[in-house]
């Protein structure tokens, strides 16, 4: 069904706001995904700050036109779903990632991030991106290691100090 002028405006208003704030953008493929698989998608989108749109590939390249992901405009073909990552860079392309091995029909077309166009073959550069909880955790374990290290360096100098005033 042929959307009016206005109807095509909202959308692309809406899809300009959504790009306006996300971390990175994930485009994909989602033909031959049944409707309970990609309700069950979009229910885990929302739960991890994920927006997914599916766009007209023209309404698309107007939204996306001088955002950082105009770079995505080549993707643009056949049916197009973007999804938006608002908390984390890597939470679409972690997403999509697992949600592609158990549905073989769905394709990851390509990814950007900070406006740098990252193919789909590269999608574990996004996806295995630490979360924010994840790289504070290894922060601390580093730092633990290091005092750790540093105490048992003075423990063994004290050690020895006294070993020398001893003998």
């Amino acid at each position: 069904m042929a959307l009016a002028l206005e109807g095509k405006k909202a959308i692309v208003a809406e899809v300009s706001e959504a790009a306006k704030d996300a971390l990175s953008v994930v485009v994909a493929d989602s033909r031959g995904v049944d409707v309970g698989a990609m309700t069950d998608l979009r229910k885990q989108a929302r739960e991890n700050g994920v927006q997914i749109r599916v766009v007209r590939n023209t309404l698309a390249r107007r939204a996306l036109s001088g955002t950082p992901w105009e770079c995505l405009d080549e993707t643009f073909s056949g049916p197009t779903m973007l999804a938006f990552s608002y908390e984390h860079p890597g939470a679409a392309a972690r997403l999509f990632k697992e949600f592609a091995k158990t549905q073989k029909d769905f394709e990851v077309k390509a990814l950007a991030y900070e406006g740098e166009f990252i193919p789909a073959s590269d999608l574990d550069r996004l996806a295995t991106l630490p979360t924010y909880d994840e790289a504070i955790a290894k922060l601390m374990s580093v730092m633990k290691e290091a005092s750790a290290g540093k105490l048992v360096r003075t423990l063994a100098a004290l050690r020895d100090q006294k070993q020398e005033q001893a003998a």
